[in-house]
């Protein structure tokens, strides 16, 4: 991690960066803890898309080509996550993707801002 993005190692969330090409730039801690048994810290430098068994990496190729944000849930070792796929950008120009892995839990609270406070 840069000295920029000194807080982003400890952040308790799995955050993955590529480029636009799909190669891994950088993972912070929790996410290299998360793939681990992938190879972990090894996975900087390849490609996400070999990562992914089919169906995941035609699906992955369809993100990069489409550039829009994905969003989607789900349960790994007992854990609900949200994964949050979004693309970066450099100068205006796509410059790859950020995957931003958080643990949830199985119920969350929703609260419509679009209703007036009191509701709530």
């Amino acid at each position: 991690m840069s000295a920029d993005g000194f807080w982003l190692e400890e952040f308790p969330v799995a955050v993955t960066v590529t480029d636009a090409q799909g190669t891994i730039l950088t993972m912070n801690a929790r996410s290299r803890t998360s793939f681990e048994d992938d190879g972990g810290a090894a996975l900087i430098g390849t490609s996400v898309f070999d990562c992914h068994p089919e169906p995941a990496r035609t699906k992955t190729v369809r993100l990069f080509e489409g550039r829009a944000p994905n969003h989607y849930t789900v349960r790994k070792n007992g854990q609900r996550k949200i994964i949050h796929q979004i693309p970066w950008y450099r100068d205006g120009a796509f410059a790859g993707f950020v995957e931003i892995s958080i643990p949830i839990p199985d119920s969350l609270p929703h609260f419509d801002r679009d209703k007036a406070a009191t509701d709530d």
